[in-house]
């Protein structure tokens, strides 16, 4: 399937957004814990779907360090051995934020599904994760720009022995799939057709499984199946393809999400960012080259379209 346009950002075909890295049942599970540690913030919030200005870039500033969300997923957001924040997102926040005049930068790991939860609870103050952009999303927190638009592929033994391609393929050849716990991956198996699909905790199991025959193939993003089966003498993966929904593409596009109270901060963000993305993405290539994103991940797509 040939792959769409990276860099598209015309409003003649409105990405459908529906759908994101980690699915939207875990978004949903996200939003029913939301209210009760919401309790915990010791300021008060907006009410649901009000956005307000806010103050806290100056407080940012004032005390010279932010707190990051990250969900410990390679190569999006995660600690390294230093015990420092690396990863995709953490690298552009750093850069972004030290523009914004605040120096340090601190990592909270939190599970994925208490990523939102926690930045409404006031337990950091940007989400630094690589979250992909839906509408369900965007009713509860901000959303800067994409900073990546991400393909799919599949762990398949070596030399991809089934010919598999597609989630269709999948479906069509009667495989069995697997894919990581909560991942959009699920979902658009699903949407294809594709009946039963073993959920496991990650890239790494999913390798595994693969390997050792328990299933004939792993779902996930490009570059988190190129990056498990680096150096694997059992597996390879698949080219990257565009998964579809509906007829449409499923748009995996990746960004910084704010608490609705900040949208100075938001804006100020979002300025910088998309700095980053002028002369045909040099900048931005550098800062998330090393973690195995390419120009081919680049995208102009806003939030305000994914968000739809």
């Amino acid at each position: 399937m040939a792959r769409p346009q990276a860099h598209r950002s015309g409003t003649d075909e409105r990405p459908p957004g529906r759908l994101s890295r980690r699915s939207l049942f875990a978004g949903a599970v996200s939003l029913g814990i939301a209210g009760s540690l919401g309790a915990a913030g010791c300021s008060r919030v907006p009410d649901g779907g009000k956005v307000l200005g806010g103050s806290l870039l100056d407080t940012l500033r004032d005390q010279g360090s932010v707190k990051i969300g990250i969900a410990s997923e390679p190569p999006f957001g995660y600690v390294g051995d230093d015990g420092q924040a690396t990863g995709e997102a953490p690298a552009i926040a750093e850069v972004v934020f030290k523009r914004l005049g605040v120096d340090d930068v601190t990592p909270v790991p939190v599970d994925f599904g208490a990523l939102i939860p926690g930045l409404k609870a006031r337990q950091f103050d940007v989400v630094s994760a690589g979250m992909y952009i839906n509408p369900v999303r965007c009713e509860q927190v901000l959303f800067a720009d994409p900073d990546y638009l991400m393909l799919d592929a599949f762990i398949v033994r070596k030399g991809n022995p089934h010919g598999i391609r597609t989630y269709d393929d999948v479906r069509k050849k009667g495989l069995r799939l697997a894919t990581g716990k909560a991942y959009a991956q699920i979902d658009y198996a699903k949407a294809a057709g594709v009946g039963d699909v073993l959920v496991l905790p990650d890239q790494v199991a999913g390798l595994d499984a693969v390997a050792q025959g328990r299933v004939d193939a792993f779902a996930g993003t490009r570059i988190t199946v190129r990056s498990a089966v680096a150096d694997s003498a059992r597996v390879s993966a698949t080219e990257p393809f565009q998964p579809v929904v509906d007829g449409k593409p499923a748009y995996g596009a990746g960004g910084f999400a704010f608490r609705q109270s900040e949208k100075n901060l938001r804006d100020a963000f979002n300025k910088e960012l998309l700095k980053l993305k002028q002369d045909d993405y040099r900048e931005l290539l550098r800062i998330v080259g090393p973690f195995g994103f390419t120009k081919a991940d680049m995208t102009d797509l806003t939030a305000k379209e994914l968000c739809g």
